[in-house]
């Protein structure tokens, strides 16, 4: 897209990490943290900017700056790979979930339905067990074993002894990831052991940001380093099943993939005889627990639809 350019301002890249009151603060490689407005012809083309739109805006330059932070004007939104609803992000790489290993004790049950939710999304999703030094070896190996097949990728994690930390990192960097688990987990622990200076930076800017503005809750990015982008969530407790037919649960289990030439194309794996997958979950080649969930949403999706 092409632009007059009033002379000192210039053209760049950025993406939105938070927006208040009509103003979307932009970061960008060359200038930093950019304070803008919008143009109206989004309005007028009813597009909204939106937390995690990689944008084009003009640097205003300095001698018309007047807030004490670089300011310029969003002149495009550029095509979003993916938006999430809740929490109301665009372009995410990957959903983190974090659940503590022993306290408080795991509810397998809310994290699958994390899985499924972030995979009906099209979102790839990162299992992070924390505070492993709460639980002997035996017993991640079981918690590992049951998600082994599940397509995620699986991380075990703990503050206190340093363990799985740094390969932890090394997932987040150069995406932007949104963190989601139960209160309790230890979300923050693990942000402050990974970015510790980054965050008190972070909180220096939000509190900048908000002087003057509009303190309601919103969605934010917290940019950590170069590409590295997190969005924290509230902790929750319970987790709506995404809005599905419920012959299409099946096909969001990645480890039953090996095992669909069951007797019947259209087994669900529930009640028919010959079930390939049913036979898995008996040799132990597919998690009894993750199956028995898998049952239970079933069931939940059929009662649903019948209402």
């Amino acid at each position: 897209m092409e632009h007059f350019l009033p002379k000192g301002s210039r053209l760049m890249r950025g993406k939105i990490i938070k927006g208040i009151g009509g103003f979307y603060y932009v970061q960008t490689k060359s200038a930093g943290l950019v304070e803008c407005k919008a143009k109206g012809v989004f309005r007028k083309q009813k597009k909204k900017p939106l937390v995690g739109d990689d944008v084009e805006i003009m640097l205003l330059p300095e001698e018309v700056q007047t807030s004490g932070m670089a300011a310029g004007n969003m002149t495009e939104i550029y095509e979003r790979r993916n938006r999430l609803i809740r929490p109301a992000v665009a372009n995410v790489d990957q959903a983190v979930v974090i659940f503590a290993v022993s306290y408080p004790k795991p509810n397998l049950n809310l994290l699958d339905r994390f899985l499924l939710m972030m995979r009906f999304q099209g979102v790839p999703v990162v299992i992070c067990f924390n505070k492993t030094d709460e639980l002997a070896q035996e017993e991640m190996a079981v918690l590992a074993q049951k998600y082994s097949g599940c397509g995620c990728a699986l991380f075990f994690t703990s503050t206190k002894d340093g363990n799985g930390l740094e390969a932890f990192a090394r997932r987040l960097h150069g995406r932007t990831s949104v963190l989601a688990g139960p209160s309790g987990v230890g979300k923050s622990s693990l942000m402050q052991a990974l970015f510790p200076d980054v965050l008190v930076e972070i909180g220096e800017m939000s509190r900048k940001i908000r002087r003057g503005k509009h303190t309601t809750r919103h969605s934010e990015l917290f940019y950590l380093e170069e590409d590295t982008y997190v969005m924290d969530t509230p902790g929750f407790t319970s987790l709506e099943l995404p809005d599905m037919e419920k012959e299409e649960l099946k096909e969001y289990y990645e480890e039953f993939a090996p095992f669909t030439d069951c007797r019947f194309l259209s087994c669900v794996h529930i009640n028919e005889p010959d079930c390939r997958v049913k036979e898995a979950v008996e040799a132990g080649k597919i998690s009894l627990e993750r199956y028995q969930n898998y049952k239970s949403f079933y069931e939940e999706l059929r009662i649903r639809r019948k209402y």
